[in-house]
């Protein structure tokens, strides 16, 4: 009988990983080795080819993983009990935090997918696609007939356009959270941009009006 992996085998594999995603958004995918995740790991060369036996399915995992995370989010709001325009709200919010603590792994995901063979390339566009029809799924339940128009997946993707690309200027320490951010993307796109500033006097968690806790 094969012999199980050992207890600590998954926990190993996630500290890879994380290393592995902070070396692939600092220096790009081609430029971190994998002398440099062992060392960013604490292990020797050796004992991460046990884990992993090249960087593509480390980058693979990286990936395949922070989009799972996502559409675990989109199930997890989609089971709540809210309206449409609550649910949306919430979608946004969850997403936006989600990057904040996956940062690293949303850069990769963004920034280094093209490196993926075609076969996984494919696997993961596939799970992107289902999280862009809920999102397109969500959007038209606040405002009908956006797909009769062919509109939906214009909107759709006009949305992620103003969630995805924080990361290249938010900064940690700056006077927005990823959570403000949020409330503003999400005011913006169901009420638009007109009357903004003099409605919310500035772009804070407080000032900015929506059905978000």
């Amino acid at each position: 009988m094969a012999r199980g992996k050992a207890p600590t085998f998954q926990l190993q594999r996630a500290t890879i990983l994380d290393a592995a995603a902070g070396l692939f958004a600092a220096e790009g995918f081609h430029n971190a080795s994998m002398a440099e995740i062992a060392r960013a790991c604490g292990v020797s060369k050796a004992l991460l080819y046990h884990y992993y036996r090249d960087k593509e399915h480390i980058l693979y995992d990286i990936a395949a993983g922070h989009v799972e995370d996502l559409l675990a989010i989109v199930a997890d709001v989609e089971a709540a009990a809210e309206s449409p325009r609550e649910r949306l709200e919430r979608l946004i919010l969850r997403f936006m935090q989600a990057y904040e603590g996956g940062r690293r792994q949303h850069v990769v995901l963004i920034q280094d997918v093209k490196f993926l063979s075609p076969e996984q390339r494919a696997r993961i566009h596939e799970q992107e696609r289902r999280v862009v029809h809920a999102f397109a799924l969500a959007i038209e339940a606040v405002e009908p007939g956006l797909r009769v128009v062919a509109l939906d997946k214009a909107v759709t993707m006009a949305l992620f356009g103003m969630m995805n690309w924080t990361f290249t200027w938010l900064r940690p320490d700056g006077p927005l959270s990823y959570e403000d951010m949020a409330r503003v993307v999400a005011r913006i796109f169901l009420q638009g941009v007109a009357g903004f500033a003099a409605q919310a006097g500035h772009p804070s968690a407080a000032a900015v009006e929506i059905a978000l806790p």
